[in-house]
């Protein structure tokens, strides 16, 4: 039973700012494959070799493979049908297989697409593909294909099928990852110039917001032990020459008692290793006097997801966060040590040359270390996306990359938004160059700076951030000239499947996730909180979204309690459920002691 894996060749525009990313998908689910006993797999990854149609070609017809399979984000996804019509194509008789969130959710339309197709793994793909694999090898394929829980696909009289879910993988501590599989020299990271890897602490997100897809998918929070992910890193740095991280989670630091097991559990081994997050401002102010801590556990970089300048529109994205708290936590990362980025979105309908301009303002205020701007983008399968309605006019899902204008604003064309944006990122850098990257004290801030800068120029000069390149920007005296060349015949044909998978236990949502209310705002003002998120992609030295999906919430001030933490991690080895360490138990004497001084 020979398997290939194939990582679509797509480029979001912003993305591979910082370099190349790690997929993690393929070293997961090929790690819960050799678990299950099949080993015989190999790994294209067409999007690092920059293969066209014909070089997939070839490599898939060398391959000679039983079973091909890819994986796609939203903007992914036409190339993940192509790499699938290209194999079936030229193996005929493999069995094609699409993974990934898109695909969960909008399978009908998927498979009416690309009806080359054979089966569409939905949710956690671990577990359902090992099972899908066993059926092929046993003969089972395609006879009892309705058997094999989590699955889509066509049936003999071509109506779509859809399977029951899996259940998700409870253990997560029994995935382990095949990092072998991929060739390390071409994932660097280029502001260190080391390779770079994206594991993952946690699945899920005990928040239920209704923008957000990524709870939906998941369905359960599950959180590793922190022993087994230090051994992960241990053994990619050790093992694989891996240099920098980024933890490829929804929220690492929802689970404050297991984050912090973590820190401890690195600074215990002395890995002497770096490393990045996504995180919500309310956490680092409620982690203060844990940032210490924190950093000398080796973490560097902090992505925030502050989202908007205007206090109006963090009340629209539920940020439950204030300007001053934005800039406070800002404040606080830097004193520690800490790269700050900060994270806007842009091109809602109110936006505006102004507004703009705000967001400029506001971050050069803070003082952030990074900015980036990334275009509001709902997912066609996000409550959110359905609510907006007619005011999303692109349907052509190659630009849903964070960099293309889905949404036209009501004052200004999308052209003079992007020019906007262009706007600033050039002031923004061209003054950290010249006046702050260079003057930083701290050595290794200093490096870790310049050579972000550094990588900004080469994606720059080589014309790929923001997509410039096919977007014909070349500065805001050629404005006219800009193309989107969205595919206007591309449309929404289908409401997307939620009834099967929308629904998490109620148990695993505690969060009231509904949309914006008038009443929030009115309690905002009176300096109530109230509970819920917004989602941004997990970005390190100005990227966006990195091909293995990794999102995050960006806000809401939820602390989960010791009972909560319980109940997500379920029973430990001993039939026993865990408990929630207090910190004091959970830091060394040394580490107290300096926690109970800075207290």
């Amino acid at each position: 039973m020979r398997i290939l894996f194939v990582h679509p060749n797509y480029s979001a525009g912003a993305a591979d700012i910082a370099g190349n990313w790690s997929p993690a998908w393929v070293t997961y689910v090929a790690g819960y494959l050799k678990a299950g006993g099949y080993m015989d797999y190999q790994f294209v990854d067409a999007l690092v070799d920059d293969l066209d149609d014909e070089q997939l070609r070839i490599a898939i017809r060398e391959a000679g493979a039983d079973v091909v399979a890819t994986t796609a984000m939203t903007p992914m996804i036409y190339a993940a049908q192509r790499v699938l019509q290209i194999a079936k194509e030229e193996c005929p008789g493999a069995v094609t297989v699409l993974g990934g969130i898109h695909a969960t959710f909008m399978f009908k339309q998927v498979l009416a697409e690309a009806p080359w197709i054979d089966a569409i793994v939905r949710g956690e793909g671990e577990s359902v593909t090992l099972n899908l694999v066993r059926a092929i090898d046993e003969g089972r394929w395609p006879n009892e294909r309705d058997q094999i829980k989590g699955i889509a696909f066509l049936g003999d009289d071509g109506a779509v099928v859809a399977t029951p879910a899996e259940p998700s993988i409870r253990d997560i501590d029994t995935i382990k990852a095949d990092w072998g599989l991929l060739d390390w020299k071409k994932y660097i990271y280029i502001p260190l110039g080391v390779p770079v890897a994206t594991p993952n602490m946690a699945r899920g997100c005990p928040f239920t917001c209704s923008f957000c897809s990524q709870w939906k998918f998941w369905r359960d929070y599950r959180v590793r032990s922190p022993k087994e992910m230090v051994d992960e890193i241990e053994e990619l740095k050790k093992v694989h020459g891996v240099g920098f991280f980024i933890l490829a989670d929804e929220e690492p630091t929802i689970n404050r008692a297991k984050f912090i097991e973590f820190c401890q559990e690195l600074i215990d081994r002395d890995l002497d290793i770096q490393w990045g997050i996504n995180t919500r401002v309310t956490d680092v102010m409620r982690d203060e006097e844990l940032l210490p801590f924190y950093r000398k556990a080796g973490l560097v970089h902090i992505s925030l997801g502050t989202e908007a300048a205007a206090q109006l529109n963090l009340d629209r994205f539920v940020k439950e966060t204030t300007v001053a708290q934005n800039k406070r936590a800002i404040q606080l990362l830097q004193q520690n040590g800490i790269v700050t980025e900060a994270q806007f979105i842009v091109g809602l309908e109110n936006e505006t040359r102004e507004t703009l301009e705000e967001t400029y303002q506001m971050v050069m205020d803070w003082g952030a270390d990074m900015a980036n701007w990334s275009m509001f983008t709902p997912w066609p399968f996000s409550d959110m996306f359905t609510e907006l309605g007619e005011k999303v006019e692109v349907f052509d899902y190659s630009k849903y990359n964070f960099v293309s204008p889905i949404m036209k604003p009501d004052s200004i064309d999308r052209a003079e938004l992007l020019d906007g944006v262009m706007a600033n990122y050039r002031r923004f850098y061209m003054k950290r160059m010249l006046f702050q990257y260079p003057w930083v004290k701290d050595p290794f801030r200093r490096r870790y700076l310049i050579g972000c800068i550094k990588a900004f120029f080469k994606s720059a000069f080589e014309r790929k951030f923001y997509q410039l390149g096919q977007q014909n920007y070349w500065g805001p005296m050629f404005k006219k000239l800009i193309r989107f060349d969205y595919d206007k015949s591309a449309s929404k044909i289908e409401e997307p499947d939620h009834n099967a998978w929308k629904q998490a236990p109620a148990a695993k949502r505690p969060i009231d996730g509904s949309a914006v209310k008038p009443e929030v705002v009115k309690k905002r003002a009176a300096g109530v909180s109230q509970p819920s998120g917004v989602m941004a992609s997990v970005k390190a030295c100005g990227g966006a979204e990195p091909a293995h999906a990794a999102m995050a919430c960006g806000g809401g001030d939820q602390q989960m309690t010791e009972e909560q933490i319980a109940q997500y991690n379920g029973p430990n080895l001993n039939g026993q459920r865990e408990v929630a360490v207090p910190i004091s138990e959970i830091a060394k004497p040394k580490e107290k002691a300096a926690l109970a001084e800075q207290a």
